[in-house]
């Protein structure tokens, strides 16, 4: 263990922080009177202004120019300056015998020598301490960890360099009456072991080989006798081991020294007889220098920053301060560190200006600023101001009346200090950063002296008044440890900081900032002035002022004194006076005979000092003629000069005779204040029969105030009585009037404040003996007689059993206790009973089944409990406790199984959980969890129904059926076992929706699986009006009509559907719509292409620009696109259909591969959405595959495919600004059956070669009819035939059963609608007119649509020959007109529009 550093600084508590209100803020006097009890018990106090108090900095930033201070941290501090200049003189010592001193060093800490030096003389000297072997002690004391013969080092290092000049200090080197033996048994007995004359520190490190070090020990000596030729040795051999002194030229061996030397050392050396004489003279004051350079403000701004970013390494406004506060404290406690700082303190405000504006100044004060003219608050003004006693100073006085300014930067201190003259002190903070105090308050400034004094009595003694020099810190924490209440503060800027009279202070800068200070005096601080003129007296320390001179100053003014300050005048004036009488007789009686009237004030205050005291003279003074310009003060007569006292003059300002008038003047203007005084004692003093009533004091209070009487002891008590007199009368009428609520009322205790029936006695004994008198006095007597009846009745009460019934009467009771303000012991034992009788009817209540159903709830019993709990034990109470606390175990023994069995994972069985609701029956109380238990166990039997149901009920289930009950099951906590069979179900579905979707999107494709495989119920424009017509439902006394506006509507409506064929007929329905959709698009995008349209104005393609250049028609929607835009096809000449990306949907896999999709779905037997979706695609497909057949067997083949290439794509484009460059089917002349089935089959998500081949055929024109191909035609009846419909004998757009269904139904909607008047929501808006005529020609009635249902289900068996047997749901039947027989449309080779349209007659079967 090394050395302990030292300790790391706590602070002090923090002053006081006043934030004044405008009001307050306006007069500076008052409010400080204001705040004076309480701040000047810390010495210091921070005061904030009101936020908008901002003054302008007006000080002359160009002129201000200084030389600041140079401040060495490590001297500041009184202790460490003591250990400085105690090395200083160890230091001297060495060098003056020519070695340098080199501090040794102990466990890798520099040894501190002055406590070393310190603890061995505490012991008794090195001597004693060798002697009884107390260097562990010492080593221990100073921090050394014992065990390591630290104390061994220790003196071994005192020897070598502390003990040779504690022989110096005693004068044992200049002992004369040795002789030479005994000298050398002097050095035996001090064993230092020494070479050359070097001091080594430990570890055996010598000096280096400089001469004045190889002179250091030759410090012992004998003085050699008078008369001898040589030094005490006698001998006058040996000539070449002479030492000659540099000095006084005195010869010495060099081996009668002491120690002796082993040669002559080179350089300058002195004999111990000049080593005493050097050492011997006085040290200098010590003080601040000043800095070589001048500043500006800039440049030292630039300088202090710089400064304190270097040290702390951050930028200036990031360092804490706690930081620089502990840094501070460390560096003034160090020896080792020596750290530098400059600090520009005590600038004339005069010559510079100061940084408030003041009227006349150079400063030009914008027009708002120019309240802070007259603001007492601007230190310019505040010295100067009429509350303050420096007014009646004449003379100017920088610093004290008028401001000074401070400039400082990091590190930068002010000392220990009290203000002149006691005074107080207030500090503005302009600008910049903060400024830390430190304070102490006026009553300790004697025992901060005195603890300063004990722990550096060495700088004392040199310089007395050592803390008037502004030149000594003291670190706080070692103050406060002696017992020195010590506070502290952070000022900001635009913070002012205010010092009391005698309050200690000092303080740092933590960094660049700017202060100004001034000082001033108020009527309180009168007589501490006059204290601290005589304690002036006793330091001989001068005075900034004459306090006899200001008092006289204010005693001529009597007439326009204040009253308080006239009375403070008065009194100060009396005790100058009696002074200055005793002074002058004392005078007299010594012998002084002359006197002369002297105006001491027309002298400057240099002039007039006491030459012993330096006093300034005022009122009198002595002189002589032997020492003209010279008095002294008539305190120190006896020290003018030594000629006889008849010499002396008196020279006097004012006769005894001139002075007491002035003390009468001004005690005439305190008059009025004396006249008030002698009232108040005469009333305070009354007897009882002459007491006055409480108003007297009152207006006794209204007076001082008016008259801004003095604080003093006689207003102070008269306050205090009448405010005591006030808060009686207020408690009296309190008492009387019974305002105070109860405990049972609201809830609270007996006030703090509250009487004792026994006090209440004794404080109507205080209102008597009160100097004023009471009308409430002889009203209490009643009220204490009506508390006496109370009491008597709750005694008995209290002593019967506790009774329900009795809950009224304890309320009555309570409530007329109540109105006696005095605390009754039977108010808490009422209360007791009535909490009582109160929780027992709360437990019937809540017992009780007609009132709470449900029975007791454990938060109920909980309650009940807790509150019985608190209630003061009976029998009665302690029997219900019991039985609740017995019901509650059971209760929440029971909620804790059934949560239990709620968690339990894996989840317990349906027979565990009903079991255990079992145990539940007959236990009278709300059980929450045995109820959600119930609740459980009715779900979970009713899931398993639904399951069973499930399983047995014969029908595919729906996924979202399925799905729905897993997810009601996962939210059961019961082990169902039908939930596993589900899950993988659900499961098989997921994988075969993903296997189905990796088949038909293509990839990143953002359609879902469900909008591929449905047909689209929108396509182009036709969504905005779907959307427009969306929410108008049309009714008729029927069912609401399902909508199919969008995917989540198809999906709605399929996972609604009961059975396939429901779900066939919304597909059915949607198709229909996808088709005339897109024939509408279709039309639209063909009219916009025609050469006449205006180009530049149509908007094509993805990019919705106009047509340019090379283009790409979509087959499907026949819309343009840029060949750049999209992807072209392989081959433009391959006569393939392309499809724009909006209507490329899919893959388009093959037919094989989707019914392999659809049996995988088969077997996992669950219907969704897409299923449904899949197996109508696949009709779909299957009916189109057929029709497709049959027109590409009756095509015309005549046509080559060179012919088809010969005209391709130049009719009607040569004047146009676009072309396409891939094949297109022409339009013109193709009929509209035709070109549906062309648009079908791209419709379809499904590859077939049929679509390919049709297209093909296409690309060369409108087909030709060729019916030879057509065995068995149906037959048309005579009244139905037409030209047209003989060409149409063969419809090519069928459509399938659950299509006929969808038509049948928009056809009914279409006829309500016209029923009702209304205009029919049709598709013929979207469709040619031609559709139209069509689509109107196939309508067909609703009862006709019901008749063809309810024979459907007649029909067992087809009589065609050779027929089909399709399968599945939708098989598509037709009847003969003529036989009424039943055929599927697919065996008599008849189309579902044909046989919508047209009556049917079979030919042949």
């Amino acid at each position: 263990m090394t050395q302990r550093g030292p300790a790391e600084f706590t602070p002090p508590p923090e002053c006081p922080v006043f934030e004044p209100s405008w009001e307050e803020f306006a007069d500076p006097f008052a409010f400080i009177n204001k705040i004076r009890p309480i701040a000047e018990k810390t010495g210091i106090c921070k005061v904030r202004p009101p936020p908008d108090w901002q003054p302008p900095f007006a000080c002359d930033v160009d002129r201000l120019h200084f030389t600041p201070r140079i401040q060495r941290l490590n001297e500041l501090e009184a202790q460490t300056r003591v250990k400085l200049n105690f090395l200083d003189q160890i230091a001297k010592f060495w060098e003056l015998q020519g070695c340098t001193l080199k501090i040794p060093h102990v466990e890798q800490k520099i040894l501190d020598l002055y406590q070393l030096n310190k603890l061995v003389a505490e012991e008794g000297g090195f001597d004693l301490v060798c002697r009884e072997r107390r260097w562990t002690k010492i080593a221990m004391t100073m921090g050394f960890a014992p065990g390591k013969a630290v104390g061994s080092h220790l003196r071994a290092h005192y020897e070598r360099v502390l003990y040779p000049y504690h022989l110096f200090q005693s004068g044992t080197n200049l002992l004369v009456s040795l002789t030479y033996k005994h000298i050398r048994s002097i050095y035996h007995t001090l064993s230092i072991k020494l070479s050359s004359g070097c001091v080594k520190s430990e570890g055996g490190e010598g000096c280096e080989n400089r001469p004045n070090l190889r002179r250091r020990m030759g410090s012992f000596v004998a003085k050699p006798e008078p008369g001898e030729s040589l030094a005490m040795c006698g001998k006058g051999n040996d000539e070449d081991r002479l030492l000659l002194c540099d000095g006084c030229d005195d010869s010495y061996h060099t081996f009668c020294l002491i120690p002796p030397l082993s040669d002559v050392p080179r350089g300058d050396w002195r004999c111990p007889k000049c080593l005493a004489q050097e050492c011997s003279k006085p040290q200098e004051a010590f003080g601040f220098e000043q800095a070589c350079r001048d500043y500006s403000l800039k440049s030292f701004g630039e300088m202090a920053d710089s400064f304190k970013s270097d040290y702390f390494n951050m930028p200036v406004h990031m360092v804490p301060t706690e930081l620089v506060e502990k840094e501070f404290w460390r560096l003034v406690g160090t020896v080792e560190e020596d750290v530098t700082v400059e600090y520009g303190a005590d600038i004339a405000s005069k010559e510079f200006g100061s940084g408030f504006p003041i009227k006349g100044g150079k400063f030009k004060v914008a027009p708002h600023d120019e309240k802070y003219l007259r603001c007492g608050w601007n230190l310019n003004n505040m010295a100067m101001m009429t509350p303050s006693v420096l007014t009646h100073v004449t003379a100017d006085i920088c610093g004290m009346t008028l401001p000074w300014l401070y400039v400082g930067m990091c590190f930068s201190s002010f000392c220990w200090h009290i203000e002149d003259h006691w005074s107080y002190s207030i500090n503005y903070l302009h600008w910049g950063e903060p400024k830390t105090w430190y304070g102490a308050p006026g009553f300790a400034a004697e025992q901060l002296e005195a603890v300063m004094n004990k722990l550096a009595p060495e700088l004392f003694e040199s310089q007395p008044d050592l803390l008037h020099q502004l030149v000594t810190i003291m670190n706080p924490n070692t103050l406060m440890a002696h017992g020195v209440p010590i506070y502290r503060t952070n000022q900001c800027a635009g913070e002012f900081v205010i010092t009391f009279p005698r309050s200690y202070h000092s303080g740092f800068n933590q960094g660049f900032n700017f202060a100004e200070a001034v000082n001033f005096c108020t009527v309180d601080w009168m007589p501490l002035g006059r204290q601290c003129v005589d304690h002036y007296r006793l330091l001989h320390r001068y005075c900034v002022f004459s306090h006899d001179e200001m008092v006289c100053n204010m005693a001529m003014k009597a007439d326009s004194l204040d009253v308080v300050l006239a009375s403070a005048v008065q009194k100060d004036m009396q005790l100058m006076n009696k002074d200055e009488r005793e002074l002058r007789d004392k005078v007299c009686k010594m012998g002084v005979v002359r006197c002369e009237l002297f105006e001491y004030n027309l002298l400057a205050d240099d002039e007039r000092q006491c030459v012993k005291c330096r006093t300034t003279c005022y009122l009198s003074a002595l002189t002589c003629p032997c020492r003209p310009g010279v008095q002294v003060c008539l305190h120190h007569a006896h020290d003018l000069c030594s000629c006889p006292v008849s010499n002396y003059t008196l020279n006097y300002r004012f006769t005894l005779d001139d002075l007491y008038p002035m003390m009468n003047a001004v005690r005439q203007r305190a008059e009025s204040y004396d006249e008030w005084a002698s009232r108040v004692t005469e009333f305070m003093e009354a007897k009882l029969d002459k007491k006055r009533n409480v108003t007297v004091f009152r207006v006794l209070l209204e007076e001082s105030d008016e008259k801004s009487f003095p604080e003093n002891d006689l207003l102070r008590q008269l306050r205090l009585v009448t405010q005591d007199a006030e808060k009686c009368s207020s408690v009296a009428q309190q008492l009387l009037n019974g305002k105070r609520q109860t405990r049972y009322r609201t809830g609270g205790g007996n006030s703090p404040n509250q009487l004792t029936v026994e006090e209440m006695r004794s404080f109507v004994r205080q209102l008597y003996n009160l100097p004023c008198c009471l009308t409430q006095a002889p009203l209490l007597k009643e009220l204490l007689n009506s508390i006496e009846d109370f009491q008597q009745h709750s005694e008995k009460l209290l002593s019967d059993e506790v009774n329900a019934d009795s809950v009224s009467e304890i309320e009555s009771l309570l409530e007329e206790g109540s109105q006696f303000d005095v605390c009754l012991p039977e108010l808490p034992l009422l209360r007791e009973r009535l909490e009582q009788a109160r929780w027992l009817a709360g437990v019937q209540q809540a017992e009780n089944l007609v009132s709470n159903p449900c029975g007791l709830s454990l938060d109920s019993m909980r309650r009940l409990i807790d509150r019985g709990v608190g209630l003061t034990p009976h029998p009665s109470t302690e029997r219900t406790m019991a039985r609740l606390q017995e019901l509650l175990t059971i209760s929440e023994e029971l909620e804790e199984k059934a949560q239990a069995l709620l968690k339990a994972r894996p989840p317990e069985s349906l027979e565990t959980l009903s079991s255990m609701l079992t145990q539940v029956d007959g236990v009278p109380a709300y059980l929450p969890n045995c109820l959600l238990l119930q609740d459980t166990v009715n779900r979970a039997k009713e899931w398993l129904q639904e399951a069973e149901d499930l399983q047995v009920g014969g029908q595919t289930p729906v996924l979202s059926s399925v799905s729905d009950m897993v997810l009601r099951a996962h939210a059961i906590p019961v082990r169902l076992e039908p939930l596993d069979q589900l899950e993988v179900l659900v499961s098989e579905v997921q994988a075969w929706k993903e296997s189905a979707a990796k088949t038909f999107l293509i990839k990143n494709s953002h359609f879902t699986l469900l909008e591929v495989l449905c047909p689209r119920w929108e396509v182009g424009s036709s969504l905005k009006k779907m959307r427009k017509m969306k929410g108008e439902c049309m009714s008729s006394g029927k069912k609401k009509l399902v909508k199919l506006d969008s995917m989540s509507d198809v999906e709605r409506a399929l996972s609604d559907s009961k059975d396939s064929a429901s779900a066939m007929f919304t597909l059915a329905e949607v198709r229909l719509k996808e088709l005339e959709s897109l024939c509408a698009l279709r039309a639209a995008n063909e009219s916009k292409l025609l050469p006449t349209a205006d180009c530049a104005s149509l908007k094509v393609c993805v990019c919705q620009k106009p047509p340019m250049g090379a283009m790409l028609q979509c087959e499907l929607c026949r819309d343009a696109f840029h060949s750049v835009c999209v992807r072209r096809p392989s081959d433009p000449l391959d006569p393939e259909a392309w499809l724009c990306p909006l209507c490329l949907r899919s893959t388009k896999p093959s037919l094989a591969k989707i019914q392999t999709l659809l049996a995988s779905l088969q077997r996992i037997r669950v219907r969704l959405p897409e299923g449904d979706a899949l197996r109508y695609m696949i009709e779909c497909t299957v009916s189109w595959q057929r029709r497709a057949r049959e027109v590409i067997d009756s095509y015309d083949h005549s046509l080559t495919s060179q012919d088809c290439r010969g005209d391709w794509g130049v009719s009607g484009q040569e004047q146009s600004v676009f072309y396409t460059e891939q094949r297109c089917i022409p339009l013109q002349g193709l009929s509209s059956e035709v070109e549906e089935l062309m648009v079908e089959g791209l419709l379809l998500q499904v590859s077939v070669p049929e679509t390919q081949q049709l297209y093909r055929l296409l690309l060369s024109g409108p087909p030709t009819t060729d019916t030879s191909h057509t065995e068995h035609p149906p037959y048309l009846t005579p009244k139905h035939s037409s030209p047209q419909r003989e060409v149409r004998s063969v419809k090519l757009y069928a459509i399938t059963s659950a299509e006929k269904k969808a038509k049948r139904r928009m056809n009914r909607e279409e006829a309500e609608i016209r029923d009702r008047g209304m205009k029919p929501k049709s598709k013929k808006q979207r469709m040619g007119t031609e559709k139209r005529r069509e689509r109107k020609a196939a309508s067909v009635s609703a009862s006709d649509v019901s008749q063809s249902e309810d024979s459907e289900e007649d029909m067992t068996q087809c009589p065609a020959e050779n027929c089909l047997q399709p399968e599945g749901e939708e098989v598509y039947w037709v009847q003969c007109d003529c036989c009424n027989r039943w055929f599927h449309m697919i065996c008599v080779g008849v189309s579902a529009e044909l046989a919508a349209e047209e009556d049917y007659i079979l030919v042949k079967v």
